[in-house]
């Protein structure tokens, strides 16, 4: 079993987003829903999705803001999804940070295809960085490129928000990770969110991955810093 890609669909007309939404999750995505523009720059935060399927037309705030705002601390793919055909709508969008543009309307095959685009651009430009495919110490292994996390060679379930910050430790082991920048990483800079998240996730974690969670062996509490990964 392997966490699903997740992709968040940003749309405030109910029967093109529940139309999207049965397309992503038929074909073994996970899906998000937001029907305004501030619910699905608060998602993006919470969830860090892996993909962004966003309306420009929404009630609250205007899609080119919110691709704006999203641009300012991700660089999530994000697929426009819009009813303005103009030429110059589109090439501001790609401008402002968007990797593709779909006119409505649209069928499934070709949403389909513009995101396994989009994704597999993101899997390419992650992949270019020199990272480790596996993190593997004593027992507790992650396959980054699968989303895995096995220990002693059982599957370990974790949530979105769990695989991410083990990720990101793993990632990083050896190295102190401040709450702060943690936070910023998972969450994001417009996350309502304070160190009392991190805390909860952190324990539930150790306690899928720990022998004794009091005194854990993997992930190392750094008092009023942050957290460092075993080496």
């Amino acid at each position: 079993m392997t966490n699903k890609q997740t992709v968040l669909i940003i749309e405030d007309e109910k029967n093109i987003g529940n139309f999207i939404e049965t397309i992503v999750i038929s074909n073994h995505y996970k899906a998000l829903r937001a029907s305004n523009g501030m619910s699905g720059l608060s998602l993006c935060t919470s969830h860090r999705p892996d993909l962004i399927l966003l309306d420009l037309g929404l009630p609250d705030i205007d899609g080119m803001e919110v691709l704006q705002r999203i641009r300012g601390f991700s660089n999530v793919p994000v697929i426009v999804i819009s009813a303005r055909t103009q030429e110059r709508e589109k090439v501001d969008a790609l401008d402002q940070g968007a990797d593709d543009y779909i006119t409505k309307p649209f069928g499934s095959e070709e949403l389909l295809a513009r995101m396994r685009t989009a994704l597999r651009h993101s899997e390419r430009a992650a992949s270019a960085a020199p990272q480790e495919q596996k993190y593997s110490r004593d027992g507790l292994e992650i396959d980054f490129d699968k989303r895995v996390v096995t220990l002693q060679g059982e599957y370990v379930h974790l949530t979105q928000i769990e695989y991410k910050l083990v990720s990101l430790l793993a990632r990083n082991a050896g190295k102190v990770l401040t709450y702060d920048y943690i936070l910023k990483e998972i969450w994001g800079p417009y996350a309502d969110t304070d160190n009392q998240i991190l805390r909860v996730n952190m324990a539930n974690i150790r306690r899928k991955l720990e022998k004794n969670p009091a005194e854990p062996y993997y992930i190392f509490t750094e008092i009023g810093v942050g957290y460092r990964m075993i080496e």
